[in-house]
Order: structure tokens, then sequence, then C-alpha cells
């Protein structure tokens, strides 16, 4: 291990594993914890008190982060005619129809992070759920990736759009920025998350809805969260 090991040692020492800490120190515990040769991910991993099995106790939506996520996402667009042209204006990176299906299927081609598509092209998209839906790439209502309004959807996503939607352990994970950014900035786009899933919150659900949070450099310790503090 050498230089790195003792450096991250070091890292590690900042961090009480077993205690709670109030959302605003937890990420600039986080912050400061990210010391790759690269500029770390901060991610949040929420478990939440539902059963994702259940179609009423779904959590799933998207949310514009006040300061983006650092990172560019590649935009692919299902559209056709004058829908096509709005999302090519609008900064998309791949615009198309059949073609992009055949591109899909055939090539194995995958060089796109957000799907976006008009209602009326589900039926062509509908041909790719195998291979789009266990890549979570599946346009969806819910998270505006189904829509008319091309514009806003590109628009949104290129200005730092993230979506929030429970795996299969009842967990949420998200990027709310990047170490660089500084632990205000990343603060900042933590609370408008939080804030979404505690409104996003469904009727069916019993007992206590923030079951834990965690934040994280993606190379850094896990810092716990009070989840009675989240906002704070």
């Amino acid at each position: 291990m050498g230089r790195k090991g003792k450096r991250y040692e070091e890292v590690i020492a900042k961090v009480d594993r077993n205690e709670y800490y109030d959302a605003s120190e937890a990420i600039k515990l986080a912050v400061d914890t990210a010391n790759a040769k690269f500029d770390e991910t901060i991610e949040v991993h929420v478990r939440l008190g539902v059963d994702s099995r259940h179609a009423d106790q779904q959590v799933r939506g998207a949310i514009v982060l006040p300061h983006g996520t650092g990172k560019t996402k590649k935009v692919l667009v299902f559209a056709k005619g004058e829908k096509a042209k709005e999302a090519e204006e609008a900064g998309a990176d791949f615009v198309g129809a059949e073609d992009l299906v055949q591109k899909i299927q055939g090539e194995n081609w995958f060089d796109f992070d957000i799907v976006v598509a008009t209602p009326d092209m589900m039926g062509v998209v509908g041909r790719l759920g195998r291979v789009l839906g266990p890549k979570g790439l599946m346009p969806n209502p819910k998270s505006g990736t189904v829509t008319f309004d091309v514009t806003k959807a590109v628009e949104e996503i290129k200005a730092g759009k993230v979506e929030y939607r429970l795996d299969k352990s009842n967990i949420i994970h998200v990027p709310v920025g990047k170490a660089s950014f500084g632990a205000e900035k990343v603060f900042d786009n933590f609370k408008v998350l939080m804030d979404a899933i505690i409104k996003a919150r469904p009727s069916a659900t019993k007992g206590q809805y923030m079951k834990s949070v965690t934040v994280a450099a993606s190379m850094g310790p896990g810092v716990k969260i009070n989840p009675a503090k989240v906002t704070d």
C-alpha cells in the first residue's frame, strides 16, 4: 500500500463509522476525504422504509440540481420531423428514430447516458425494452423523459437534472456533485434532492420513511447522516 495506505488511513480516521452526523457536517467530511488523483463524485445513498415490489410504494422522479452534477450527460432523443429538429437545436447529442433502434440492436451501441422520447415514438422505443430496461435507460414519463417538450427535457438534463429511483433493495443512489464544488454547493444540491425524496413519500408507506442516509466520495468512506436531520 505504501504512501497511499498511510494517507488513506488518515482520511478514514476523520470519520467515525458509528457516529451519525448532521447533513452539513457529513458532506464536509465526504468532500474532505476525497483525495484521489481525479475529481471524485460525491454520492448519496438513501435507504427508505418502503417495499419497491409494490406499485403504490414506488419512489421515483427527477430534479434539476442547482449546481449540476459536474458531468455533462450525453442525450439521445427519439423523435421525428419538427420534434427531431427541436431536439437538435436544444443540444441533444443524438437524434433519430428507427435508425437508432437498429444501431443499438445491431451494434450494441450505448454511447449515451439518458434517453428522451416523444410519446408517439414509444412504440418504436418499446422494441428496445429488453436492452434499455436493465440499464435503467428506458424513457419514463415520471422522470420527464417521455414528453413532447423535448427542448425543456434536453436543456434540463444538460443543466444537471438527475433521476432518483429505488433499486431492488429499496435504496436510492444519486450523485450530488464533485468534490471540487466544495461542501457548500454539494450541500445545496443535497438539500434539493432530499426535499424531493421527502415530498415523494408514498401515502401507502407505514412507519419510518428515512431508514438511513449515507454520503461518500467515490473512493472515500461512507459518512452516516442522522435520518432526522437530513436538511440541517
